[in-house]
């Protein structure tokens, strides 16, 4: 969810009046503004080298991080104590490991773009702009920090059963 919503950084204009209000999402593979109507119109980034460096480096992260979600999806189920993918059980607590290692893998994937563009909108977050040019954390930040929390969670919960 965190790699398609364009609402990495947001702006809220508000003009003379609520006629002119206008809403600015920008994301890692597109822009789009919502006017007050509820129109909303977006356009997909024409050119890589035109981004900021933090959107540039965020894409790939996000996209190996969403692989890497639906493989420890598919170790968990092959793992499982409930499936008879394997009958061994040994083999199925070394894929049961696996899959926490890739789940830890893929949060810290998540954690990385999503805390970077943060601390870039935070750090270059100026009050004395006017309200049409200051950008804002948008829905995808908490989305991501909150994913992140939970697929990094979630895979240390296996790796806490190990017997060593």
């Amino acid at each position: 969810m965190v790699c398609a919503l364009p609402q990495w950084k947001v702006t809220a204009f508000i003009g003379e009046n609520v006629i002119t209000a206008q809403t600015i999402w920008q994301g890692i593979w597109m822009t789009c503004v919502v006017q007050s109507t509820g129109q909303m119109q977006c356009k997909v980034f024409d050119s890589i080298l035109a981004l900021p460096h933090n959107i540039q480096a965020a894409r790939a992260p996000i996209i190996i991080s969403v692989m890497m979600g639906l493989l420890g999806i598919l170790l968990a189920v092959a793992g499982g104590k409930c499936t008879n993918c394997m009958e061994d059980e040994r083999a199925k607590s070394r894929i049961g490991i696996g899959f926490g290692v890739v789940f830890i893998i893929a949060g810290v994937l998540c954690l990385i773009p999503v805390c970077w563009s943060a601390y870039t909108i935070i750090r270059d977050y100026n009050p004395l702009l006017t309200s049409s040019q200051k950008m804002e954390l948008g829905t995808a930040h908490y989305i991501g920090w909150w994913a992140a929390d939970l697929m990094i969670t979630g895979g240390g919960f296996p790796l806490c059963q190990l017997s060593l």
